[in-house]
């Protein structure tokens, strides 16, 4: 199970009702957060969740939207008395943005790793999922981001046992390690079913529609999009600042197969998204006006009623 939350949905400035662009998912003990914009910690605060256990956290790129909360982030995970290292993913300059930021943060009680992105598109992997990155377009370097959990076949018991593979052996088969005894090679395809399927969520903002979005959403459980305008008419302000209308948004969802869809990153102008559903909902019919602390679990199959 992976769960997920919009933490803000606004985009360029913090409104009463709406916080700034974030996103947090939890997985098998990890927390990930995409992005962290002025007042994350007041929406997770309202979530009900802590900052200290965060374990990684991506940026789709460096307007001030998108990193503003980031010392007062780091703050409070300082004085919860957290020592675990913090990774931070994010385009070239990473390095130089967080140390310029850490200004007003300079003495943590943790340590800080910074990976920098360098390829359009980018695999990291990590114990039992994997983040994939890829480069949208923005006026300034901007990417997306996939969560991505596999799942390896069922374990044979019966095949196991006919093959006299001894049980020590079973569980590190099943985690898909090669094992060498004395009588010859184990291989967990000895003991596993075909792959079952996993769990997959997408997450862009800040973004031109364009061909690589839809290729790295593909067959996503959740697609979370930016939607800055739900006004059909301003497409054309979208397209001289590089964002996106809720309608282009449906148009990618729909090409793209992805289970169901959500939209983010208003512009503060817009102040009911759900007036301009309708249209988005005839292209893509499983789209939903995201909101802050809207929340799902995103089910492995055999978990799902």
């Amino acid at each position: 199970m992976l769960d997920v939350c919009l933490l803000g949905t606004g985009g360029m400035m913090p409104l009463p009702y709406r916080w700034l662009t974030s996103l947090m998912a939890r997985y098998n003990g990890k927390s990930i957060m995409i992005d962290c914009g002025e007042g994350t910690q007041i929406a997770m605060k309202e979530k009900g969740w802590s900052p200290k256990p965060v374990d990684i956290i991506c940026f789709t790129h460096y307007h001030a939207d998108h990193i503003s909360g980031l010392p007062g982030m780091l703050l409070t995970m300082g004085n919860a008395e957290r020592t675990e290292p913090l990774l931070l993913i994010g385009p070239k300059g990473l390095t130089r943005v967080v140390n310029a930021l850490r200004v007003i943060a300079p003495e943590l009680p943790f340590a800080i790793e910074c990976m920098e992105l360098t390829e359009n598109e980018q695999s990291i992997p990590f114990d039992g999922f994997r983040i994939e990155a890829f480069r949208v377009n923005h006026n300034v370097i901007c990417y997306g981001y996939n969560i991505v959990i596999e799942r390896g076949g069922r374990f044979l018991l019966e095949k196991a046992q006919s093959l006299g593979i001894p049980k020590q052996y079973w569980n590190r088969l099943q985690k898909g390690e090669t094992i060498e005894t004395p009588e010859g090679l184990l291989t967990p395809d000895m003991v596993l079913g075909p792959p079952r399927k996993g769990i997959k969520l997408t997450y862009c903002t800040d973004t031109r529609p364009t061909e690589g979005i839809v290729k790295n959403a593909a067959g996503a459980d959740l697609f979370i999009c930016e939607g800055m305008y739900g006004e059909p008419e301003k497409k054309e302000k979208a397209k001289e600042y590089k964002h996106m209308t809720f309608l282009e948004a449906a148009d990618m969802a729909k090409r793209a197969q992805v289970k169901q869809m959500w939209l983010t990153h208003y512009s503060p102008s817009l102040i009911r998204p759900e007036d301009y559903m309708d249209g988005v909902r005839k292209i893509f019919p499983q789209a939903i006006a995201g909101k802050d602390g809207k929340s799902i679990d995103l089910l492995f199959e055999e978990e799902q009623q």
